[in-house]
């Protein structure tokens, strides 16, 4: 069996042609028409991915994933019929893990979704867990968990897998190219301004003045470079 999907969309048709696409990949298919109705399904079913219309009735789509945001760290893909850069944006901003464009093709429905499941891995008890530190900032990537001077960053799934890529790289510029298809997978399209939403989201969240930046610094036209500060 696949995973278990809620689909919140306000749209009958495009809820129904979501859940024929993803049931004939053996996924679990349960919607919501309201951003209401749809939080109950996601407090109640604890999904493994949320496909999350934009515009909603009763709570909106960027309401909702902050919602989401507050109590879990489950997968968020972001579908909107806006074309305007500024609102894909602001949906990833809010926690999303990733967005797809209205009208799209059941084929990258499925790639988006499989690529963000892919990434999504959790870890069992008993498990000797491996970390990778540098200083004050501790990664442990089996437990998708992170600590700064002890205490826990709580990070999306996507700001985990970007902070894991870059710390199993520290000390060294990784071109964006790399960390965009490492992260991101073999997706048909990703807009480049994506990795740099989520690197301004990891140091809002990593150091302690975000505009000038000590531990995740630009490298200009190598890429980023995560460090250990105290050692630069």
């Amino acid at each position: 069996m696949g995973a278990l999907i809620v689909a919140i969309e306000d749209e009958q048709d495009m809820r129904e042609a979501i859940t024929a696409a993803l049931e004939a990949t053996d996924h679990e298919v349960i919607t919501a028409a309201n951003g209401e109705e749809g939080l109950e399904l996601v407090k109640s079913r604890h999904p493994d991915l949320i496909l999350l219309d934009l515009m909603l009735p009763r709570i909106g789509g960027m309401d909702l994933c902050a919602l989401i945001r507050e109590h879990s760290e489950v997968p968020i893909i972001m579908v909107t019929g806006l074309s305007k850069e500024d609102e894909r944006v602001a949906g990833l901003m809010q926690g999303a893990d990733d967005y797809i464009c209205k009208p799209f093709r059941a084929r990258e429905l499925r790639a988006r979704i499989d690529a963000v499941l892919r990434r999504a891995t959790h870890w069992s008890d008993g498990e000797e867990l491996e970390k990778l530190e540098l200083g004050e900032l501790v990664v442990v990537p089996a437990a998708r968990e992170v600590r700064l001077r002890g205490e826990r960053v709580k990070l999306t799934p996507k700001e985990h897998d970007l902070l894991e890529y870059l710390a199993r790289n520290a000390g060294e510029p990784v071109p964006r190219e790399d960390i965009l298809k490492q992260v991101w997978g073999e997706e048909d399209y990703i807009d480049p301004r994506t990795l740099d939403v989520h690197i301004r989201w990891l140091r809002e969240k990593l150091e302690e003045d975000p505009s000038d930046p000590r531990r995740l610094l630009t490298v200009r036209g190598e890429g980023y470079l995560l460090i250990d500060p105290d050692e630069a």
